[in-house]
């Protein structure tokens, strides 16, 4: 092969990678199932709900096991 050919055929996988990439990608977003507003609103009620639960149980284990240690320390 002459260096033009091979320089021709680089410049030309390189392109073609690039835009590929970006086509490809553009149909897999197209393939994608979207949520309804609906169950979006669901969803995020269902994390908030679940993250004070969380944040409390933490905080209200926190504070019990403080005090216990705090308790235990003053004994000696």
């Amino acid at each position: 092969m002459s260096a033009k050919s091979n320089a021709k055929t680089e410049k030309t996988a390189q392109s073609n990678g690039v835009i590929g990439f970006f086509r490809e990608v553009k149909a897999e977003v197209k393939k994608i199932t979207w949520p309804s507003k609906d169950e979006t609103k669901k969803a995020f009620i269902a994390v908030v709900v679940f993250t004070l639960l969380y944040t409390i149980l933490v905080g209200g284990l926190d504070s019990i096991f403080s005090s216990l240690f705090k308790m235990i320390l003053n004994l000696k």
